[in-house]
């Protein structure tokens, strides 16, 4: 189904003119084509899991209980919030962000299938849960840290997922040096984790191929990195609207799941 095309124009008005069903082959077949895919990935790819977003009208900061509606939603996973009311900070996180029960769906399988055949070389996801690992991706940059990881914010000596969520101090202490241990989440007044940050961009530069899904791009961090890649082909999977769809080749308005198993299953 691909061919050449003269202009961008010209390429984008032949994939926006497919029907429902050749769009997905052109999927499938920008996918074998492509030397170097990249996954750029949101809060939607886990929604899937049952792990609920922040923003959506069904969202994490809209279903916030009684003792934290007088905190403004950002605040409560901030590092302020964190400094100054570490006891708010850490009933919040682990009441909302302990994921350990969740499983991968089928976004995340197919994308570990997808990177261990070599279609895709990874994954940068904007998600703190662990499930792309989980799923057996290798590959992962996680741009806003992750739940799956602690430290001593003195000795910065680690400690594994359950140390926070397990343990029955109110604010986690360090059993070596009794200072408080952190999750390695970004926190709102943090800047992004370096090495994973750079990784992502690496990747994206290099990538001919670049698939957003999950995500609206209304994150700094993940709308700076989108507007990085100069390759050959976007493909952009969301249920709602997501900024620069004017540049993608292919937009699917639907499941993450549902669209990466259709594609999946032409291969």
């Amino acid at each position: 189904m691909l061919k050449e095309f003269i202009s961008e124009k010209q390429r984008h008005a032949f994939f926006h003119s497919l029907s429902p069903d050749e769009r997905i082959e052109a999927f499938r077949d920008i996918l074998k084509e492509s030397h170097y895919t990249v996954f750029l990935g949101g809060a939607g790819v886990s929604t899937e899991s049952g792990i609920p977003d922040f923003r959506s009208k069904d969202g994490l900061y809209h279903k916030t209980e009684k003792r934290f509606q007088r905190y403004k939603p950002e605040y409560l996973l901030s590092y302020d919030c964190l400094r100054n009311e570490p006891q708010v900070f850490f009933d919040y996180y682990r009441k909302n962000l302990d994921a350990r029960a969740a499983e991968p769906n089928t976004a995340h399988r197919i994308l570990a299938k997808w990177e261990n055949t070599g279609l895709i070389k990874g994954v940068i996801t904007q998600n703190i849960d662990g499930l792309h690992q989980k799923a057996g991706s290798a590959n992962v940059q996680e741009i806003h840290g992750t739940t799956l990881r602690n430290h001593c914010v003195s000795c910065r000596r680690a400690y594994p997922q359950d140390f926070i969520f397990d343990s029955r101090e109110i604010i986690p202490g360090c059993p070596v040096c009794g200072s408080m241990v952190r999750p390695d989440v970004t926190l709102y007044g943090e800047f992004l984790p370096e090495e994973a940050y750079q990784n992502a961009i690496s990747m994206i530069r290099e990538a001919e191929c670049l698939i957003i899904g999950g995500t609206s791009l209304e994150v700094g961090s993940a709308s700076g990195l989108a507007h990085t890649y100069h390759g050959k082909y976007m493909i952009i999977i969301n249920k709602g609207k997501t900024k620069m769809e004017g540049k993608a080749d292919l937009v699917f308005h639907d499941s993450i799941g549902k669209i990466l198993e259709a594609a999946d299953r032409m291969i």
